[in-house]
């Protein structure tokens, strides 16, 4: 079974930086990972997210030019730097993996993936 833990979380000035971390276990091989959000009464939201080789990256239209998303598979690792914060990116911040290397449907989609971690709060005051 595989396991996501994130990190990095917390509480920040709009303008801020943050660096989101996500640990993963149990993964017999890599695949599509990313990061979504979620704040209370609204859809999960497709942060970013990246290909099992690092290659390719999507992210939504609220954080193209602010957030990188980058893995380090010796490592098995997955982080998302957040710059330039804003109130609006306040949220529950979700590492996900997909279990199989090719993605079939919409990278963005919390559909297409499928194990998910407990997630990490990032609050951005104004």
């Amino acid at each position: 079974q595989v396991q996501l833990v994130e990190s990095g979380g917390g509480s920040v000035q709009a303008g801020g930086s943050l660096t989101l971390s996500c640990a993963a276990s149990g993964n017999r091989y890599n695949s599509w990972k990313g990061w979504f959000r979620q704040t209370p009464g609204k859809e999960r939201e497709g942060v970013a997210v990246i290909d099992a080789g690092g290659g390719t990256t999507y992210y939504a239209d609220s954080v193209k030019g602010r957030f990188t998303i980058s893995r380090d598979n010796d490592k098995n690792t997955l982080s998302l730097q957040m710059n330039t914060l804003k109130p609006e990116d306040t949220a529950m911040y979700y590492c996900v993996a997909r279990a199989t290397r090719v993605m079939l449907g919409d990278p963005l989609s919390p559909d297409s993936y499928n194990y998910w971690g407990q997630g990490t709060q990032v609050t951005v005051s104004s």
